[in-house]
């Protein structure tokens, strides 16, 4: 059995390594000061440098009007703090306004890319976790955790992360690649789809598959998985070898699905994502 390749992806905590120690280790800084992730719908504000981007550093860039910024973590040894800007506060004169979506043609550097990702999934969980789903009541951060627990009838409740898996089909010398409508001209990448109640992420693969381009797989097998924070998702990457039927596509999920000889492949995804890192590594026979 061939090891997986290690995913060296943004959006993965990886990529930072020892960088970056998440807020649920540690005690809270008592000061605001050190990095901002200025989050405004999926962009972030910047500053450009003739390198390219950095965090703005230091007191906020913006005013707090007395709201409590989001704690994210400790990165190169200084806090990061989280801030939700409107859609429609102007972008200061000394920041620049950058998308993290890879399919945008997001700029950033791999580093915060993955800062930015963190703190949009935080931000999410915080718009979507202020009330317990089992009663209804007021739920409360648990120390130390990412977690929320009502305050009535005490159950806990953690940040989501919704599983999906992403494979690559090979037959020989060609690749099964997709397409959904909306994408740019030319531009096609793998099947993929959520994980049901009860499904294994293997069972997942085949279903998937057999339902969106009407051919079986045999010989599912796992390479690597990123996290991908558009809101909430954890891609599951596998490759799987071709093992009969022709391809009848779904109009309601697909625009297009057809075979590529390895040689002569579409417009494929951006770098950034796993559907790429996937065709780039496990494309060849």
């Amino acid at each position: 059995m061939t090891t997986p390749l290690t995913v060296q992806l943004p959006f993965n905590r990886d990529i930072l390594g020892r960088q970056f120690t998440p807020a649920k280790r540690g005690d809270k800084p008592a000061g605001a000061r050190g990095y901002w992730i200025l989050a405004q719908e999926q962009n972030v504000l910047v500053v450009p440098t003739p390198d390219g981007f950095r965090l703005p550093h230091g007191d906020s860039p913006i005013p707090l009007d007395g709201a409590e910024p989001l704690w994210l973590g400790t990165y190169r040894d200084e806090p990061v703090w989280v801030v939700p800007v409107a859609p429609e506060t102007p972008t200061p004169a000394d920041l620049a306004r950058e998308t993290v979506v890879p399919m945008r043609g997001t700029r950033l550097p791999d580093e915060l890319l993955s800062l930015g990702g963190m703190a949009m999934q935080a931000l999410w969980w915080e718009s979507t976790s202020g009330y317990c789903p089992r009663c209804g009541a007021p739920a409360t951060r648990i120390e130390g955790e990412w977690g929320k627990k009502c305050a009535r009838c005490g159950y806990e409740h953690y940040p989501h992360l919704h599983p999906a898996t992403i494979v690559l089909v090979r037959d020989g010398q060609r690749v099964l690649l997709t397409r959904k409508a909306g994408w740019v001209p030319n531009r096609y990448a793998l099947v993929a789809g959520f994980v049901d109640n009860g499904e294994s992420l293997e069972a997942c693969v085949a279903r998937e598959i057999k339902e969106e381009v009407g051919v079986d797989v045999k010989d599912i097998r796992y390479v690597g998985s990123q996290n991908w924070p558009f809101p909430s998702q954890m891609m599951i990457g596998f490759v799987a070898t071709y093992a009969g039927g022709d391809v009848v596509i779904d109009t309601d999920e697909l625009e297009d699905a057809r075979w590529f000889d390895c040689t002569a492949l579409p417009g494929l995804p951006s770098r950034h994502s796993i559907s790429r890192w996937i065709i780039d590594n496990y494309g060849q026979p």
